[in-house]
């Protein structure tokens, strides 16, 4: 049986049309296995964001296919979709996407009410993640009381809690000092190394440490690729 969580393969994505199209992508494939954590480094405007939203079926690609635990994204409803997210995949977004009339644990739990989970069942997951995250005192407060680095702990908890299996950062520590950065490192390695895949969306060196496997994309291509052995040399000259 494949150990594949996700599956890019030739996707392409295209935006507008003759002497103005501009490609995000073009025919990336990628895999990502159960238990390992991608790291995707680039200049900006090289696709990484893209590939993200394609990977976690935010976008339909111009081309190509996406397949996550064996579900074909582009033959997908909507509703297997809506099922599929909140289940599978936990996204951490650079603007975090908290919901502002909501407390941080009801934030962090929303998506396993939704699926069905008893609210206590619910709410003690949403306490466990925010306490691993170093937010146990802060469970009753809303995302205005809360500074920019508490809220992008929230939603990390919010993308990892229910077990998911899947994990899509988008800078995830861009809002936070360096103490807090690791940490919230150090608990989406744990996260991958419980059996998770992940993918993170990195421009530094030191976090993109953290992967098995490096992956370095220019103008939507994949031009260079490391495992972690030998991600050490690629990162320095990165650097």
């Amino acid at each position: 049986m494949s150990a594949a969580v996700l599956q890019l393969v030739g996707v392409t994505q295209q935006y507008g049309e003759g002497e103005t199209s501009v490609s995000a992508l073009s025919g990336v494939d990628l895999t990502v296995d159960k238990g390992e954590l991608v790291a995707i480094m680039g200049a900006s405007g090289s696709g990484k964001s893209t590939l993200l939203s394609i990977a976690g079926g935010l976008q339909k690609p111009t081309s190509g296919e996406v397949v996550v635990e064996g579900t074909y994204l582009s033959t997908a409803t909507r509703r297997d979709l809506a099922q599929l997210r909140r289940r599978s995949l936990g996204f951490v977004f650079q603007d975090f996407n908290l919901i502002p009339t909501l407390t941080a644990v009801e934030n962090v739990t929303l998506p396993l009410e939704l699926d069905g989970f008893r609210a206590r069942v619910a709410r003690r997951a949403g306490r466990d993640a925010l306490a691993s995250v170093g937010l146990e005192d802060k469970l009753d407060s809303y995302p205005d009381d809360l500074s920019g680095g508490q809220q992008q702990r929230v939603a990390i908890a919010r993308a990892v809690v229910g077990g998911r299996r899947l994990i899509l950062a988008d800078e995830p520590t861009g809002a936070l000092d360096s103490v807090t950065g690791e940490a919230v490192m150090k608990m989406i390695r744990s996260r991958v190394d419980q059996g998770a895949a992940g993918i993170l969306v990195t421009h530094e060196p030191r976090h993109a440490a953290w992967a098995d496997r490096i992956v370095f994309l220019r103008d939507g291509r994949i031009v260079d690729e490391s495992q972690r052995r030998g991600a050490d040399a690629l990162l320095s000259d990165a650097r």
